[in-house]
């Protein structure tokens, strides 16, 4: 048996409901077992563009992409400061239903967790953070990717995942990690899905409330798989 991976690298997209749902899984893990948890970068706003729109990094702000230059500047600083950020604009934009990517809240959110808030007027005026976090971007869909939660291993390997609702604790939060490392071994087993009863359907539903209900963007792309089962809207540009 193959053994369990000492780190990962987790791309998300501060914008996307189940990577934020997933990086709860992961920090667990990490309490656990003290794996290392490398946080980068993927734009839903990018992999969605419909031809002929402006590519995020060409607006002068744009939702998703302009937290994640947020976040890059951090992880430059240090990355404890970019899983504080991460974990504060999801919680906020996931569980509260506040807007992180308005660049007021953005500014007061770092506040909270004692950063500088000027950092956001830093990260866009820094047009290399633009080249950071299109370089992750580009790393996943090189290796295939279309979405986050997307995970990278240290043998070169990725996967798409887990996606979850009620992320595990604990012990069970260890056991999950060992399934999800367990396709490791196994290069060309490329998917598992579990169906979606109109009951499951509800389930997620409910847990993307405060998500849904505080929307303030235009939807693009319908009917392209992105990294929300069953829900096109994913993607979100101003």
């Amino acid at each position: 048996m193959t053994p369990h991976p000492a780190s990962v690298d987790f791309h998300f997209d501060v914008m996307c409901p189940f990577a934020y749902q997933t990086s709860l899984w992961i920090r667990e893990v990490r309490a656990e077992t003290g794996l290392e948890v490398n946080w980068c970068f993927f734009s839903l706003e990018e992999i969605n563009r419909e031809v002929g729109r402006r590519h995020p990094w060409e607006r002068e702000w744009s939702y998703g992409w302009s937290l994640l230059r947020i976040a890059a500047l951090l992880r430059r600083r240090d990355m404890a400061e970019v899983d504080a950020w991460y974990a504060r604009s999801g919680s906020a934009l996931h569980r509260e239903g506040l807007k992180p990517h308005d660049p007021s809240v953005a500014r007061e959110l770092l506040a909270e967790i004692g950063i500088d808030p000027g950092v956001v007027d830093e990260a866009i005026a820094d047009e290399t953070t633009h080249d950071e976090v299109r370089a992750d971007h580009e790393r996943v869909v090189a290796a295939g990717g279309f979405g986050v939660p997307t995970l990278f291993f240290p043998d070169g390997q990725c996967l798409f995942g887990p996606v979850v609702i009620d992320p595990p604790t604990g012990a069970e939060a260890v056991r999950l990690w060992e399934a999800v490392t367990g396709m490791l071994e196994f290069p060309r087993f490329y998917e598992l899905q579990r169906p979606k009863s109109k009951a499951d359907g509800e389930a997620i539903a409910e847990s993307l409330r405060p998500y849904l209900e505080g929307r303030d963007w235009q939807s693009i792309n319908r009917g392209k798989r992105v990294s929300i089962p069953g829900d096109p809207r994913a993607a979100a540009r101003p």
